[in-house]
């Protein structure tokens, strides 16, 4: 074949003009939550985090936001803050957005680790390069598998009567998938809890338990072994992150699939949690360092036959839930659901807060993220 008739035939790359950064900036938020949230080891009562603004040279913005999570992910606000300001804006400016695989190596040249600081930038790229390009974001990160997720709801009241009347408060608003913070109490109260709650929700509302590391090996036997007819889909994260030897020992004869979040912040980390045992993982884009990285891990995670539970931070915004939705639904496998939190939020940063219909949330549809920020409220809630 004439080389020159086979070039022609090839399909053209169409090249988008110039995007070229003019700024970054990093703003520090304190969102108040609708009622406090007990987590093992700490209660929130406002959700702490950094929103990223990136703006081109022709006006266009783009928004990326993280939580801070000391006692999970190691960020601070104020770590956070000179994570972005001191180290990746530099990089940025000046550069063109839609050469995005070099700015995350220059990023990752510049500052090692720091995954949340990468994830919040990475988000705000993305962002930018769909609105200038009027692209969702999951058509820049490779098409979707689906239109739509259902997002969980997180019970963590003092008591299990308290548990039972905000799941069915929450059915009423139409959420059909619940988890339940455990690590708490006296592991008795939390299987007996565990119970209640299954007898009150019935048996085909999906339900998984969450202790955030916060139980011992003998304690997390116990639970799994005499929560067993309650019909967990998993329980999360039981023991401490770092102990996978005990991880492997529990994965060995629980009658529950046994899932990892905390334990889980690379995607070679995969291969150590498949080798323990681990039935599924927590895939948050801020433990990976961006929504890129997150589809690599998600990919990586079906070959390993781990299922996979999307999630965001306590308690991220709508910015952040888009991402995860998109993320949601592009990856090939969410059997263990989608952890949205704006939900828990008072007060939004978005003009219009994903909303949950007939018991979904749907992909949005407008460019970027699909979510337009409200800087009025960005400005009322900034905390430095």
């Amino acid at each position: 074949m004439d080389a020159r008739v086979d070039e022609r035939a090839k399909p053209q790359r169409r090249h988008e003009p110039p995007l070229i950064i003019r700024r970054v900036d990093v703003i520090p938020v304190a969102l108040p939550l609708k009622k406090p949230m007990a987590m093992a080891g700490v209660a929130i009562t406002h959700a702490h985090n950094i929103l990223v603004r990136i703006e081109a040279a022709d006006g266009t913005v783009g928004w990326g936001e993280v939580a801070a999570a000391p006692t999970r992910t190691g960020d601070t606000i104020d770590g956070l803050v000179a994570a972005v300001r001191d180290h990746l804006a530099p990089v940025l400016v000046g550069e063109d957005a839609n050469v995005q695989p070099a700015l995350r190596r220059s990023m990752r040249i510049a500052l090692f680790g720091n995954t949340g600081a990468h994830s919040a930038v990475d988000m705000a790229l993305l962002d930018l390069a769909g609105r200038a390009s009027g692209k969702t974001l999951i058509e820049l990160i490779g098409g979707s598998m689906r239109k739509q997720v259902a997002p969980m709801w997180l019970l963590g009241n003092p008591t299990p009567d308290a548990d039972i009347a905000e799941a069915h408060a929450k059915e009423q608003e139409g959420f059909h998938f619940f988890k339940l913070k455990i690590g708490t109490k006296p592991i008795e109260k939390e299987i007996a809890a565990t119970h209640a709650l299954r007898a009150a929700l019935g048996e085909r509302v999906p339900l998984c338990a969450d202790a955030n590391g916060g139980l011992t090996l003998a304690d997390a036997q116990r639970y799994v072994s005499e929560a067993r007819a309650a019909r967990l889909m998993f329980v999360e994260q039981p023991l401490p992150p770092d102990e996978l030897d005990k991880l492997a020992t529990l994965t060995k004869h629980s009658p529950v699939p046994i899932g990892a979040d905390e334990s889980f912040h690379s995607t070679a980390d995969l291969d150590t949690l498949a080798r323990c045992g681990a039935g599924g993982v927590s895939l948050k884009a801020t433990k990976l360092g961006g929504i890129m990285a997150s589809v690599e891990a998600a990919r990586r995670s079906q070959k390993l036959k781990l299922s996979i539970n999307i999630a965001v931070l306590v308690a991220e915004s709508s910015v952040s839930s888009a991402a995860a939705v998109h993320l949601a639904c592009a990856v090939p496998d969410v059997s263990w659901g989608v952890s949205l939190t704006h939900f828990y939020l008072a007060e939004d940063i978005v003009r219009r807060p994903l909303p949950l219909g007939g018991g979904v949330v749907a992909l949005p549809t407008g460019p970027g993220l699909g979510v337009d920020v409200d800087e009025a409220a960005v400005a009322r809630y900034r905390a430095g």
